[in-house]
């Protein structure tokens, strides 16, 4: 098996993907509302099976009245840092989709994949704007769905955290050493022609 690259070895991956990392450390500053649709737009261009766009995005800002709601639905140790964060957006998507030439609804097998295609999209767009991302599964999925009001035929996937980067310093101590960029497990134990390996 090959080694896997660090961070400061040579990839084959472009320079923006390798620089977009999920840090836990925000600058408690607001972002405007045109700034975080400009981020969420990148979103809207990913790809989909039969372009049926199944992806949702229903976002609090930081100072604004649905914040502590967004805010109160995430684990407690994801509030720990996520509150200085500048904003919270739950990623969902449509469970079921019209096919062209279809009149009615069938279930959507890639609603997910899809979905998190976006989400990927608009993380690149935030790194490449100087923001910073964090996708979260740690979330009370009930209370969230209810506060949403999200229907019944869509899914509810993450929140993702945008902010400001901020500094380690600013983490509770027990975060601190984990405030660096993760490095990837090597290629080959990801990747297989062929088959599955046995």
């Amino acid at each position: 098996m090959t080694k896997a690259p660090t961070r400061g070895e040579k990839s084959t991956a472009a320079p923006f993907i390798l620089d977009r990392w999920s840090p836990r450390s925000f600058e408690p500053v607001e972002i405007g509302v045109t700034d975080l649709l400009g981020l969420l737009e990148a979103g809207r261009w990913a790809p989909s099976a039969y372009n049926s766009q199944p992806w949702r995005f229903l976002y609090a800002r930081r100072g604004t009245l649905d914040w502590d709601r967004f805010l109160s639905w995430l684990i407690p140790f994801n509030q720990s840092w996520a509150s200085n964060a500048s904003a919270i957006v739950y990623i969902a998507s449509h469970t079921v989709m019209t096919p062209p030439g279809g009149a009615e609804p069938v279930p959507s097998p890639t609603h997910a994949f899809d979905a998190g295609a976006a989400s990927a999209m608009i993380e690149l767009q935030a790194a490449r704007e100087g923001w910073a991302t964090h996708p979260m599964s740690g979330f009370d999925s009930a209370r969230a769905r209810a506060g949403l009001e999200l229907p019944e035929d869509y899914a509810l996937h993450a929140a993702l955290a945008i902010g400001r980067q901020g500094k380690a310093e600013a983490l509770p101590e027990a975060l601190r050493g984990r405030e660096v960029p993760s490095d990837r497990v090597p290629l080959d134990t990801l990747v297989f022609e062929g088959r599955f390996p046995s």
